[in-house]
């Protein structure tokens, strides 16, 4: 039992732990000091009150909704829509920010059911396309970070329980774990539950408190919309109040995917809706300038300094990954090697030279480090001998960085020239991850290099 005293009174009343809890919400906002018997009196503060009208209601939660049996349904489109709460705007001196940097973060859906071969083949090919194309980025003259998550669903290969549903990788900024989630997917069946998929991403990831920053979902198939046991409108809903864009990309004409609910389910969040030819062949083109870029690009790699558990793993995969797109092309090589080049690719996890740049490390810890952790040729180094080693290496990186974003700067124009030769094609999924972005980015101020050349240009003509 316990013994409450008001402040403003003398007078004492003793209840039961039950009450006493009941009593500190309904009550006005007063100072209240507990006594428990034989203990020290502790000051309670109540700041909120809650007004008799309102109830709270248990949250179902996504495992709830998961361990169910799902059953392959359609539901009908709703006649009236779940409201949509405009998501709050967090005072500048409450936005959570850890690096102080801003942000870009993509969650790519994928639908990897039996007839979404071509949509993955679209996705790994243009993957370091859409990196590049926002790695001029700036937000008031700031570098963003580039944060990438990937999932899968619609693929009866999955647990049931899931409903068909898997995260590949949370958001990251190592983008060789993306491409190699994104080589590793493969098609089968097809219960293709988009609703679900958008709830467990939304749930399942770290997302960004900032307001400032851009939060987007793109999630790609060509199914109905409104498959599957979590209606879209109910994750839509919980997206957006999160301050998260769903972006929708329909494989499949345009009207049908409106007919299915693809453009509504973008609608909902403010996201864009587009359809695209899931069929369409990516077709390289290979550029002088690409031979010099793999070259330098091999260098670029053997700056890298792999250090702890994941370390060799990780330089590893990098090389993987190198030979992912060298085997299908040249040009996707040198496109890789220009996303390489920029600040968005980052491993400071199991690299050196990231690591200490991004202050992960300091040069107390790499003199302590055991000599297991690091690689052969640095074991018998002294501390001074380390550090030396690691700006030299540091330094050698810039130096090729800055000569691939030359040769990029090369290609990209000849490759505009080629294009500028060609008929044109139908969208891509490239075509629909830039376009949203882009439109995003510009409402929250951030910069990109086609920007740039915009206010030169004016500027000039002034």
């Amino acid at each position: 039992m316990f013994t409450l005293q008001a402040k403003s009174s003398n007078s004492k009343f003793t209840y039961s732990p039950v009450a006493c809890a009941l009593v500190g919400v309904l009550l006005a906002p007063v100072s209240l000091t507990v006594h428990a018997t034989q203990e020290q009196p502790v000051e309670v503060q109540h700041r909120v009150k809650i007004q008799p009208s309102q109830s709270l209601q248990p949250a179902q939660s996504l495992q709830a909704v998961q361990d169910r049996t799902v059953q392959k349904t359609q539901l009908a489109p709703s006649n009236q829509p779940v409201p949509v709460t405009k998501p709050a705007i967090l005072p500048q001196n409450d936005v959570i920010r850890p690096s102080g940097r801003p942000r870009i973060q993509v969650a790519i859906l994928l639908d990897t059911s039996s007839s979404m071969d071509g949509l993955i083949d679209q996705t790994r090919n243009q993957l370091w396309q859409v990196v590049n194309e926002f790695s001029a980025a700036r937000q008031n003259g700031i570098a963003p970070i580039l944060e990438v998550a990937l999932f899968e669903y619609g693929n009866d290969g999955l647990p049931e329980s899931s409903g068909y549903v898997r995260k590949l990788n949370q958001f990251t900024q190592e983008l060789d774990r993306v491409s190699e989630g994104l080589f590793s997917l493969t098609t089968n069946g097809g219960s293709e539950y988009c609703g679900l998929a958008i709830k467990t991403a939304v749930n399942g990831l770290q997302w960004s408190q900032s307001s400032n920053d851009i939060k987007t979902i793109f999630i790609a198939g060509n199914e109905p919309f409104t498959q599957g046991p979590v209606h879209y409108q109910e994750a839509v809903k919980q997206a957006y109040q999160m301050g998260i864009t769903v972006n929708t990309i329909f494989a499949g004409g345009h009207q049908q995917g409106v007919g299915i609910g693809w453009q509504s389910g973008a609608l909902l969040a403010g996201g864009d809706y587009m359809s695209i030819d899931a069929n369409r062949r990516v077709v390289h083109i290979t550029a002088p300038q690409d031979k010099k870029i793999a070259e330098l690009n091999a260098k670029l790699n053997q700056t890298y300094i792999p250090y702890g558990a994941k370390g060799q793993e990780s330089a590893k995969r990098q090389m993987e990954q190198d030979a992912m797109s060298s085997n299908i092309s040249t040009g996707l090589l040198a496109k890789r090697a220009k996303s390489k080049s920029s600040s968005f690719y980052k491993n400071s996890s199991w690299d050196l030279v990231d690591a200490i740049e991004e202050g992960e490390v300091q040069e107390d810890e790499l003199a302590a480090m055991e000599e297991a952790s690091l690689p052969e040729p640095m074991r018998e180094m002294s501390a001074s001998e380390r550090k030396e080693y690691v700006l030299e290496q540091a330094e050698e990186r810039k130096k090729i960085k800055m000569d691939i974003a030359e040769l990029g700067r090369a290609r990209d124009a000849f490759v505009a020239k080629k294009k500028s030769e060609q008929a044109n094609v139908a969208p891509s999924v490239s075509d629909a991850l830039t376009q949203s972005i882009r439109k995003q980015a510009k409402q929250k101020n951030f910069k990109l290099e086609n920007d740039k050349l915009a206010d030169k240009a004016s500027q000039k003509s002034n």
